[in-house]
């Protein structure tokens, strides 16, 4: 996976795409300098990083990583492994994450979609291509764009922009989008006016999550000592 290291341009575009470009840019900077390199995706490899992704949902990332250890002790974190396992033992496995029933049957439908349309293999997905392989997933019961985009990112090294509810409610309170934009208008946005490059798509996101838990939150924010308050 790429990732950004050391202070902020090492080896990271400098220009974005007409003046939104450079905007975003500049909100990317006074983040990193504040916040630092954030070193996402944490997983030791890109199957679990899907497996994370997709546990994720609804829960926090500390809930996620006890399920994963759950997984990893019961010699689960494979995909042939979850392919054949029964999907009750799976819920055990996963129960730290919540919805655990929910999560073990979409666990499971990637899994048979890896296994029946790709020959199990993560590869042959990516090697598909940015949206070949993002429309494919977005098929599989369970697999929304958030959740798609974070396996295409952080697993496949793919370069896709990864919006959640911490990036919209930020680009929201500072006028740089409206209340009613979605999803894919969000995406867009930072695909069509950034440089298209992973290490770039990979630390602006898990910034924006840095910003959300730190000061822009969902009750009252800290406007005062925001990073991007006097933007």
């Amino acid at each position: 996976m790429h990732r950004a290291t050391g202070r902020f341009g090492d080896g990271l575009p400098l220009e974005g795409i007409g003046p939104v470009g450079d905007r975003l840019l500049d909100i990317f900077k006074r983040l990193f300098n504040a916040f630092g390199p954030q070193h996402w995706w944490p997983a030791d490899e890109p199957f679990e990083v899907c497996v994370g992704a997709i546990l994720t949902q609804n829960t926090s990332w500390n809930n996620v990583s006890r399920a994963i250890s759950g997984l990893k002790s019961r010699g689960l974190l494979n995909i042939q492994a979850l392919y054949q396992v029964p999907v009750d033992i799976l819920a055990a496995a996963i129960r730290p994450a919540g919805y655990y029933n929910l999560k073990a049957r979409r666990l499971k439908g990637f899994v048979d979609f890896l296994v029946s349309q790709h020959e199990g293999s993560l590869n042959r997905l990516f090697s598909l291509g940015l949206e070949p392989a993002r429309q494919a997933l977005l098929q599989v019961k369970g697999i929304g764009p958030e959740t798609a985009d974070s396996i295409l990112l952080y697993a496949g090294g793919l370069p896709t922009f990864v919006v959640d509810a911490y990036t919209i409610r930020a680009l929201r309170r500072h006028d740089l989008v409206s209340d009613d934009v979605g999803y894919e208008d969000v995406r867009a946005l930072f695909m069509d006016y950034l440089p298209c490059d992973v290490a770039l798509f990979n630390e602006f996101h898990a910034l924006w999550v840095a910003l959300g838990k730190g000061f822009c939150k969902r009750g009252k924010a800290r406007c005062d000592a925001c990073p991007l308050g006097n933007l």
